[in-house]
Formats: C-alpha cells, structure tokens, sequence
C-alpha cells in the first residue's frame, strides 16, 4: 500500500498525531510518502527513517492521509485532483465535518483502514470558467466546498447578475452570492443563512451573503444546472473564492460554475456517519445517549 501524507500546519498537535501515525505505518511496512514542504518542518521528528517525499500525486498512490482540520483537506484535493485517490483526515484542528479522525483513535482507525474496513463516500465539486480567462484559476479550477464572489476593497455591496441554464434568476444587491455543495453546506454557506444538505443530495445552494433585500433567500438547486454570474459595484473589481483560494476578477466577467466532471472520494470509517457528526458538531452538541 503506497500512502501520501499531508499537512499545512506545522502545530505540536500536528507533529504528536504524525508521529503516532509515522510509527503504526513503518511497523505495518507501508510505503509512505510526505509532501515535500510538511516533510521540510518536521524532518526533526523522524528518526531511525528516510522518507522520500512528493510535490505532486500520481494514480500509483492508494490513500492520501490529511492531518488537520477540514480547511486542510481542502488544500489537499489540490493534489488529489480527478486521481481517485480517497482521502482520509486526522482531526488535529477546530472543525471535524470532512476530518473526522481523533489523534486519540489513530491506532485504531488505521488497523481497521488497512485491513479494508472502511466505506467510501463520493463527493460532488464544482468546477468554474470565466470569460475573459483567469490565470489564477485556470489550473486548480474546482472546489470542494464552495465558490463564492464578494466585494474587493470596498464597504459597498455589489450587484450579482444571476443566470440558471441561461434563464434570468435575479440581481442579488448583497456583499457577495456563495454557490455550495453538499459538502460545502455546513461551511460558508451555513453561516450566512443556508441549509445544511446530506452529502449524497444531487443538489447545489445558492447563498447571498448579507443580502439588502430581506427577501433573498437561499435556493437549492439541483446539480445538473449551469450557474452564471456577473457581478457589478462601485469597484471595478471584485473577489472570487475557491474553497480558500482566492483570485481577483474584474467587474463584467463572466462566471460559469457547474457541477465538476469527478468526484472527490472521502474514506469513512465503518462506524461514522454523516448523521452522527452533524448531531455532535453541529445541531445537539456531544451525543448525551451514551
């Protein structure tokens, strides 16, 4: 089994959970890879071991292993890409929705993943183009949680022309208009008003953030449609974000989003499910039954 990790912290929980996970992988004798800048930070932390390491992520690996908290598996599907590679995460930051693993549940968690005991969960992305091009964008062009356009350098709201297959929806008058996955509804998208959508929901939502009109709400839509957008203010530029990407656009571009051609396959321990997790992060707090 050839195994990539990752992290884009370099925090004493992060270095605890990677040494924990580094020991139960060598004695599995698992073939291990780390990406090249985490691998610069905690070189100190591996004894007794030559690690190669990886800038990019080829169809050869079987797991991409994510230690920190959801924003970093967000920074990972920038490796994964349309490879298929299923991505689990260690759970060493704040949120837990997508990193779902606790560093005190490491050892067990990975004998059961590498004895195959596990079930894969198929994610939806969304994949942008705008007209003219950008060059930020072009390259990693899909996002995992959300895509979302909001004001630049300004404390004025902007207007977002919105079109759904080609048909006129409205002009949201807002700081900014967020177009979500599934994934992506317990994130942004939630904190601005919108619902939260189960992962395996074939849809999209559309949320203004902080809109003028009180009568704007969030729409859900399904994930066939073809959104456009364009976006007027008193700037003559505005923000767009991919996950935790962001690329500046100018006023009167045109913005296309729809659903992306693969799929992001998140590996879930038998045991875990979408329901559970949103009763203890989210809806009820820490499950009382037990």
């Amino acid at each position: 089994m050839k195994i990539a990790i990752y992290s884009q912290y370099y925090s004493e929980k992060t270095i605890d959970a990677f040494q924990i996970l580094l020991q139960l992988l060598l004695k599995e004798d698992v073939e291990i890879c780390i990406e090249q800048e985490f691998l610069n930070h905690i070189k100190s932390s591996i004894k007794n071991a030559t690690i190669p390491s990886f800038t990019e992520l080829n169809r050869s690996f079987d797991l991409l292993i994510s230690i920190g908290g959801d924003g970093t598996i967000l920074r990972a599907i920038t490796y994964v890409k349309d490879l298929n590679i299923p991505i689990v995460g260690i759970n060493t930051g704040r949120l837990g929705f997508l990193a779902t693993i606790r560093t005190d549940d490491i050892e067990e968690a990975f004998k059961n993943i590498l004895n195959k005991n596990y079930k894969i969960s198929e994610r939806s992305l969304l994949s942008i183009e705008t007209s003219p091009e950008n060059t930020d964008i072009k390259e990693i062009n899909f996002a995992l949680n959300e895509i979302a356009v909001s004001r630049k350098n300004t404390t004025s709201m902007i207007t977002v022309d919105t079109k759904l297959n080609g048909e006129y929806l409205t002009s949201y008058w807002s700081d900014g208009l967020i177009v979500s996955t599934p994934t992506g509804s317990t994130g942004y998208s939630l904190s601005c008003g919108g619902p939260v959508i189960t992962p395996d929901t074939n849809s999209f939502v559309l949320t203004p953030i902080a809109p003028h009109n009180l009568s704007a709400r969030p729409l859900v839509i399904p994930d066939s449609t073809e959104i456009e957008l364009m976006v007027d203010g008193r700037e003559d530029q505005h923000l767009v974000s991919l996950d935790s990407r962001i690329a500046t656009l100018n006023n009167n571009t045109i913005i296309k989003i729809k659903k992306a051609d693969f799929t992001v396959k998140m590996l879930e321990l038998l045991e875990e499910s979408f329901l559970d997790t949103l009763r203890k992060k989210l809806l009820w707090g820490e499950d009382k039954r037990n």
